[in-house]
């Protein structure tokens, strides 16, 4: 047995040792023709080459060593009453037929070995004077036609073992490419889900930051109190959307994780409405929930605030409200200029609606009837 990537393999020849074996069995089965010259059979001495030598290709053209094999022991039956010992390589060629070439070939060679118990039957009761019965017929043709049917059934075995096994590696490499196949769209999709976490994470990080920048510039003339305690909630945003970022950024490390806390979900939401000042309703948000779902949810609320920063204009207050029961309900309303507000060109509304779409949820969005913009997601879990 081989060890070949942690699996023991089972040991066997390769082209050079089947080679040196059909090689040395040939020469085994030549090496004695010299002594039919000294015991009279003279016969022998091109008989016994002519059985043996088409052995050496057997493997390559076990068809046509067979037809050789065949006749040249079809000559013996006229040509010599003496048995030779190169007659082994009859079935040693019925053998390599079955086993390398085709199962209809097989058949032929068995069908023509079965022939030839007959024949030999039949020439050594009449040669030695017998009479030819049934009863005295089937000792000799059962002994012969097992030296056929062994080997043709070994071959056959063979055979079949090697096409069980060609199929198994075959179905084993398919399998393995399906796999890596597997692994790289697995990899584009997290890609993919790691660049939407970025753009929520660095477009409402951003966005609250300029807001509050703004109004601090504001407010520092006349009264630096505020003014140094928006500077103070920029520094807290700016941190929290920092580590945000190293969450985000440890998903694509296999080795270690930089992240030290969970992602955030609905536990979370009553920080971030705080952060925007946002009117707030919720219900169930203590429920546990998936992670996935909670991560969903949060980034919704997350991203429906920072697209009221960008588009509801000055003065425009948001209300969330946020049901959690077999699913988490949000609706995110403001009262600003709602479809009035210019497009951003950005892929805020994309990306919630791929990621609701991923739980089997809804989401739809567009201008409420007294003016505004609203939000509806439901998310099933």
């Amino acid at each position: 047995m081989d060890e070949a990537d942690g699996v023991r393999q089972p040991w066997r020849l390769g082209a050079r040792g089947e080679r040196a074996l059909d090689v040395g069995l040939v020469v085994v089965l030549v090496l004695p023709v010299p002594l039919y010259a000294v015991a009279g059979v003279w016969i022998g001495l091109l008989l016994a080459p002519l059985q043996a030598l088409p052995l050496l290709w057997r493997r390559e053209r076990p068809n046509l060593a067979f037809t050789a094999v065949a006749l040249a022991s079809a000559l013996q039956v006229p040509l010599t009453d003496t048995p030779l010992h190169t007659q082994v390589a009859f079935p040693l060629a019925v053998y390599s037929v079955a086993r390398f070439s085709t199962r209809p070939a097989g058949l032929v060679a068995l069908g023509v070995g079965e022939a030839a118990a007959v024949v030999a039957s039949v020439d050594w009761i009449v040669g030695y004077d017998g009479v030819l019965t049934v009863r005295s017929f089937l000792p000799y043709f059962l002994t012969v036609s097992a030296f056929v049917v062994t080997p043709w059934a070994l071959g056959t075995l063979g055979r079949t073992r090697a096409a069980y096994v060609a199929a198994l590696v075959d179905r084993s490499e398919r399998i393995r490419l399906e796999a890596a196949q597997q692994v790289a769209l697995a990899a584009a999709s997290e890609r993919s889900r790691i660049a939407r976490e970025m753009h929520d994470v660095v477009a409402h990080g951003l966005t609250v930051m300029v807001v509050q920048a703004d109004g601090a510039r504001y407010a520092a003339g006349s009264d630096p109190r505020v003014a140094a305690e928006t500077l103070a909630r920029i520094g807290a945003t700016g941190r929290e959307a920092l580590t945000d970022m190293r969450q985000l950024l440890g998903l694509l490390r296999a080795d270690e994780t930089t992240g030290r806390n969970p992602l955030p979900g609905l536990a979370d939401l009553p920080a971030l409405l705080d952060e925007d000042g946002a009117a707030a309703d919720l219900s169930g948000v203590d429920r546990p929930v998936p992670t996935a779902v909670g991560l969903t949810a949060y980034r919704v609320v997350q991203e429906a605030l920072t697209n009221v920063r960008k588009h509801a204009g000055p003065g425009s207050r948001p209300r969330v409200r946020v049901a959690v029961t077999d699913r988490v309900a949000i609706e995110v309303t403001d009262d600003g200029r709602g479809a009035a507000a210019p497009d951003g060109g950005g892929h805020g509304l994309t990306g919630m609606r791929e990621r609701v779409d991923l739980h089997g949820g809804t989401l739809e969005t567009g201008p409420r009837p007294g003016g505004g913009w609203a939000l509806r997601a439901t998310i099933p879990w």
